[in-house]
């Protein structure tokens, strides 16, 4: 589990690279040690110019960055004692699994019998073991992944970066690496700052979420709290699937708000989340799985008719788009259980959902 003392420390960091433009504004985080923190967002976000910088790769423009709470700005990247893995794998073709991994220990002056032992600690800790006389090139991508964790992992570091480490394996390959990079975390009790664009490999893994977008941090919570509770527009959209309705807010109730809908399409109430006043736009936010279908009539706040567009089969679940309120992309995930009769496509049923659910947010037009 993570402590409460902070490991990584980013203090007022300002990123440009021509002087003019910020790439990271202000950004102020802490890292706590034994965690594992991903940097998530999209292209051109900030996050892996976060990493660079963490790493020693990138000088921060402005600010400072501790590590045990010393200053690093201007420690070079050799001396902060910080384990890399990129997505390249950056493996060294000439030398041989064991080599690769003695490199880092080798540079650290480290004896030639307490290197063996590492080497081999840290192969049979990516059960890989069997492997330290081949080279890279004699193994597939998700064994040089491998590798390279272990590379990361081989001097004890107290730090591990990884930069989209699994961009490049396929899907299954790619799932089953982030249980093992898990599994390493929670095992050893490292600190691992970890840079992704995608959402599901953010959700697996992590303790805690840092959503960038614009240079800025959106929102930074566990896994389960940006999924469920997005603080703004963007961390709703980015994460998960997610229905989304544009209007302006009629009625302030204090803890909701009554929302009619553009163009007139009806009139939703919505739990007040980053909204202020009557008169506002705002972005409704509403999760496929929160949707009801054939509520009872006054069972819920908000019920409307829809038509059943589109309905997808995907085992546990039917993916069912609907036209709702003029829009033909509202998505219902209904459980595919007893209780719940496959519709027809063209069919048209009232679906209802909670105040609650629906999230009255920043406006994001």
């Amino acid at each position: 589990m993570p402590s409460d003392e902070p490991l990584v420390r980013f203090v007022n960091i300002q990123k440009s690279y021509d002087g003019e433009t910020l790439v990271v504004k202000d950004l102020n985080l802490d890292v706590a040690k034994g965690e594992f923190l991903t940097m998530l967002g999209p292209s051109g976000s900030g996050k892996t110019t976060c990493l660079m910088m963490l790493a020693g790769f990138e000088p921060a423009t402005h600010g400072e960055i501790f590590l045990n709470d010393n200053p690093i700005n201007r420690v070079p990247p050799h001396k902060r004692g910080i384990g890399m893995v990129f997505q390249n794998y950056a493996l060294f073709p000439h030398m041989t699994v064991s080599e690769n991994l003695a490199f880092p220990l080798e540079v650290r002056n480290i004896d030639k019998s307490e290197r063996e032992t590492r080497v081999k600690r840290a192969l049979d800790m990516v059960q890989l073991g069997a492997f330290g006389d081949r080279r890279p090139a004699q193994l597939s991508g998700g064994q040089q992944q491998r590798v390279a964790v272990a590379r990361s992992l081989v001097f004890d570091p107290d730090l591990v970066l990884m930069d989209e480490p699994l961009g490049a394996l396929d899907k299954n390959l790619r799932e089953q690496m982030q249980y093992e990079i898990k599994h390493i975390h929670e095992n050893l009790g490292l600190t691992v700052v970890y840079v992704t664009h995608d959402q599901s490999e953010a959700l697996t893994m992590s303790n805690r979420i840092a959503v960038f977008d614009d240079g800025i941090i959106q929102q930074c919570a566990p896994p389960e709290v940006l999924y469920e509770e997005p603080e703004n527009a963007f961390c709703a959209n980015f994460i998960g699937e997610n229905n989304r309705f544009l209007g302006k807010v009629t009625e302030d109730n204090g803890d909701t708000v009554k929302v009619e809908i553009d163009n007139n399409a009806g009139t939703m109430v919505a739990k007040k989340v980053n909204v202020e006043g009557v008169g506002v736009r705002s972005t409704l936010s509403l999760r496929p799985e929160r949707v009801t279908v054939n509520p009872e009539p006054g069972q819920l706040p908000n019920i409307f008719s829809g038509v059943a567009e589109e309905l997808i089969y995907l085992g546990d679940h039917i993916r069912t788009r609907f036209t709702v309120c003029g829009h033909d992309d509202f998505i219902v995930k209904i459980p595919n259980s007893a209780d719940h009769a496959h519709l027809k496509q063209g069919e048209t049923v009232n679906i209802g959902w909670t105040a609650e659910d629906c999230r009255a947010l920043d406006p994001s037009d």
